[in-house]
Formats: C-alpha cells, sequence, structure tokens
C-alpha cells in the first residue's frame, strides 16, 4: 500500500491541485492531511472543499485551530495574525464546521499522524525538541512511525532505542527503514516551503517496501503571487513563495 502524506497546503489551491494530480498519476492507494489548510494563502474555501470532497482524513493544525477559536490568534506574528483575520471572512460555515471537527491526531495504517510533534502536540516544533526529549518520545511512542508538518521543512528522525539520529530526507527514494527503528518524518509543505526550494512537497510512505519518497511538484507559483495580492492578503506570505 502506498500512502500520500501532505500538509501545510495554506490556502495554495495551485500547488494542491498538481500535487493532486500527482497523486492521481502515480496510482496512490489513500491520502493523509497533518493540518494547516488555512492561512498565508489566497484560497483556504476552495482547499478546504477540495479536501472534504476526496474524504481525505485530516489533522487540526494550529492556524486551522485559529480560524476557529480567536484566542489563538495573538499566538501568530502581525501578518499571520492579519492573514488569519482575512482568512476567517473568507471560509464558508459549512468549511468551519469541517476545520471544527478535525482531531490533533490520526492513528492509521498503524502509524501516528500529527500537526506538530507526537503525541498530538498542534503547536511544539521538531527543532525546539532536544536530544532526550527526542529519546523519550520514542520510548513512549506506541507507533513504529509518526508524520508530522508545521515546520514547512523535510526532516527524518530516527532512533534505535539508544540514540535518536538526524537523517537526510530529500527528493526521490528512501529505500526500505530499519524495521527495528522508530521514526519522526517532517514530510514539509505543499503550499508554502521552507527548504530552500519554491516547489510543492509531500512524502509517498510504501508499506510494503517501508520506504518514503519525497515527491518535488512545480506549479505556476506567480499565479498564486497576483491571487494573495488581489485577496489583500500579506505581501510577505507572497514573497515566501519564491
Amino acid at each position: 500500500m502506498r500512502v500520500a502524506i501532505i500538509s501545510d497546503i495554506h490556502g495554495n489551491l495551485t500547488g494542491f491541485q498538481e500535487v493532486l494530480e500527482d497523486i492521481e498519476a502515480l496510482s496512490i492507494d489513500a491520502v493523509v492531511c497533518l493540518g494547516d489548510n488555512v492561512g498565508y494563502g489566497p484560497e483556504p474555501e476552495q482547499v478546504i472543499c477540495r479536501v472534504q470532497e476526496r474524504n481525505i482524513p485530516c489533522v487540526m493544525g494550529n492556524h486551522d485551530r485559529a480560524v476557529i477559536d480567536c484566542r489563538h490568534l495573538g499566538w501568530f506574528n502581525p501578518a499571520a495574525r492579519k492573514s488569519l483575520e482575512k482568512t476567517i471572512t473568507m471560509l464558508s460555515e459549512e468549511s468551519l464546521n469541517f476545520i471544527r471537527g478535525m482531531k490533533s491526531s490520526l492513528v492509521i495504517y498503524e502509524s501516528r499522524f500529527v500537526h506538530g510533534y507526537p503525541p498530538d502536540s498542534i503547536d511544539t516544533y521538531l527543532f525546539e525538541i532536544s536530544s532526550d526529549t527526542f529519546k523519550h518520545t520514542f520510548r513512549e511512542m506506541k507507533e513504529r512511525i509518526c508524520f508530522i508538518g508545521h515546520t514547512h521543512e523535510l526532516k527524518l528522525i530516527g532512533f534505535d532505542g539508544k540514540v535518536s539520529e538526524h537523517i537526510p530526507l530529500q527528493k526521490g527514494i528512501m529505500k526500505h527503514l530499519h524495521k527495528d527503528r522508530k521514526y519522526i518524518v517532517n514530510v514539509g509543505s505543499v503550499g508554502q516551503p521552507r527548504d530552500g526550494n519554491n516547489n510543492a512537497k509531500y512524502v509517498i510512505w510504501d508499506t510494503s517496501k517501508d520506504s518514503l519518497e519525497v515527491r518535488f511538484v512545480p506549479y505556476d507559483i506567480a499565479a498564486v503571487v497576483k491571487k494573495i495580492i488581489a485577496a489583500g492578503l500579506p505581501r510577505v506570505h507572497a514573497d515566501h513563495l519564491w
């Protein structure tokens, strides 16, 4: 079975559509979304509708939570907060209800899926974690693999029972994870990558081969930039796409 794990679409419908087409072309068996469908981008309503139409299981991200609970808006920097305030006005009540129904984590395919950090943190960033905390997390984690988003970067952390190891996660197929190790996989971002490459990113997990494949998907960035500016969203979020 091959599972596509997507994250951090951030209202970027153009990038999301290209990723969905890539997924369809590869005849992927299932898709899971790690949250932050909204914020920054110009088409949050359309993104939520696509997620619902395709019945994609989705956990809640910190931007998703902020549009349904304004108490969390103060957590964001001024530009992100302005974007979220605008995003709220762009979402239908049906989409807001869909977001309200999201859980902070999912366990499916014998693996864990969460936006920030296992077991169920929406806010915690991977780069905040110490080596001792990694060890504790892995020892407490019942599942062998946990997929996360939130940082918009590609990262792979492995644990052999004693030592946690940062392993390069790059474009292409990483063959054969170790059966006797646990992993945290940071799958990058569809809508606003921050890893030095502006293609949309997602990861395919082949459960039979026990391998990961990182996909880089080009899309029309200029078109999204124009939509962000036309929507009256902060220009900085358009500039970040390049």
